[in-house]
């Protein structure tokens, strides 16, 4: 899981027991632990106040297994309070029953643009690699993890690309299948630097190599969970300045890197991938992110309007499906997330929409609705504004289900781009109920 954020730099909080769960009304009056949860924000239970943090971990495969004790761990951005403009990272912690929103560590001044985690070195303990946006072109970073997470008093290394260049965009995979994190990542004329892992501590990659593109970002196909290799494709997105825009699409291939042929894609800027077909094979849907871009106001809105396209992975035309034509314009774009929240092996998608979330598996659609309290530091939440958006999927409690991650903030910056969120929901599938739901402004202290 990559979270885009806008600070520098790695300075670790630890903020263990120092959760606020919210309630209908954001504080304002309490929820009984055996009340039934809603929709509405209210949590299944509280964590005891002032949890010890998770123990040292001997390592594992997954690259969101951030310290390495098994349990897979969940990456977000932390905001202290409504008015916070300082994003951080925030890592909450797995265990043997789940998530555990009471244990959590908050790392301060990140570099801006993406971060994202990967086990670079092999070590079994995931890195922090902190990367530029495309408008500012140098060699991203890496924190190296271990059985505590990275060390925050320990410089980063840069990684080391070919000629010293400048790199942007940085994503995580395995795009030779050799069961080594690799990153790729945008040169400043849009094509790409593929750096194969493993990595020496000095940033230096075991290889490297280039493919071709016209890229304004990255979407890559996420790293086998259970560790067992998989080699991973690459999307190579056009830039855009809010209209929809298209890409390419390199295939994986186990044990030589991506392949030298492109697919050229139709245009949409919510990407994913997944198994939607249950084939076995890595599917990619791309489709409409509600975003547009009225200049010049042609009245003409975009052809991929409230659709979205399956490749499969075993080649073949792309399948359309149509999804819920956005109406609200405050209410602005967001991304689609693979889920399995049944566990049989075929993946659905969540997109989001004016009511929140809808997961699309085949010809069944499921709303997953989760509403923000009424009030949040003292005013009032109009309810059009108040529908959480999704965020990811992941199996917490090693169950073979996967929990839907929703996400909901207040101002602008949420209302147009789902930025800044500080209230959250693991859900219990697609059901009404939650397994944990909590804010993160407590997380650390305000600036």
């Amino acid at each position: 899981m990559a979270y885009r954020t806008t600070v520098p730099g790695i300075r670790a909080l630890a903020l263990c027991g120092a959760l606020v769960l919210f309630a209908a009304g954001c504080g304002e009056e309490s929820t009984k632990a055996d009340k039934p949860p809603s929709r509405d924000g209210n949590p299944v239970s509280t964590p005891s106040a002032g949890s010890p943090p998770p123990a040292d971990g001997k390592g594992s495969k997954d690259p969101d297994d951030i310290n390495g004790d098994g349990h897979r761990d969940l990456l977000i951005p932390v905001r202290t309070d409504a008015k916070d403009e300082h994003p951080r990272m925030g890592v909450v912690f797995g265990s043997a029953k789940g998530l555990d929103p009471s244990r959590n560590t908050v790392y301060d001044d990140y570099f801006a643009g993406t971060v994202t985690t990967a086990d670079l070195d092999g070590d079994g303990y995931p890195d922090f690699i902190s990367g530029s946006d495309s408008a500012e072109q140098r060699p991203p970073t890496v924190d190296w993890g271990g059985p505590s997470g990275p060390k925050t008093d320990a410089e980063p290394t840069e990684l080391q690309a070919p000629g010293g260049a400048g790199l942007s965009e940085p994503v995580r995979g395995d795009f030779d299948g050799d069961g080594h994190h690799d990153i790729a990542a945008l040169q400043q004329n849009g094509s790409v630097t593929l750096l194969y892992g493993p990595f020496a501590r000095t940033g230096a990659p075991a290889r490297t190599d280039t493919r071709p593109g016209r890229g304004g970002w990255l979407a890559a196909d996420d790293i086998a969970v259970s560790g067992k290799p998989r080699a991973t494709g690459l999307l190579v997105h056009e830039g855009d300045d809010g209209e929809q825009t298209g890409g390419l699409l390199y295939p994986a291939r186990t044990g030589s890197g991506l392949s030298r042929t492109s697919v050229e894609l139709r245009d949409g800027n919510a990407v994913a991938f997944g198994d939607y077909d249950g084939d076995g094979a890595r599917d990619l849907a791309i489709g409409d992110n509600g975003s547009r871009n009225n200049e010049p106001d042609t009245g003409e809105e975009p052809k991929v309007i409230a659709s979205l396209a399956i490749y499969p992975g075993k080649g073949g035309a792309p399948i359309t499906h149509k999804i819920p034509k956005s109406t609200n314009s405050s209410y602005g774009p967001g991304n689609y997330t693979s889920a399995d929240p049944d566990g049989d092996g075929t993946d659905s998608l969540l997109v989001a929409t004016d009511k929140g979330a809808l997961l699309i598996e085949g010809s069944k659609r499921t709303e997953v609705l989760r509403q923000a309290p009424a009030r949040v530091a003292g005013k009032k939440t109009p309810a059009r504004w108040r529908h959480a958006r999704p965020y990811a999927a992941a199996d917490f409690d090693a169950d073979g289900k996967e929990e839907l991650i929703l996400n909901w903030g207040t101002g602008v910056l949420f209302g147009l781009y789902g930025e800044q969120p500080t209230h959250w929901w693991i859900t219990d599938g697609t059901s009404s109920r939650d397994k944990a739901a909590f804010t993160t402004t407590s997380f650390a202290p305000s600036n």
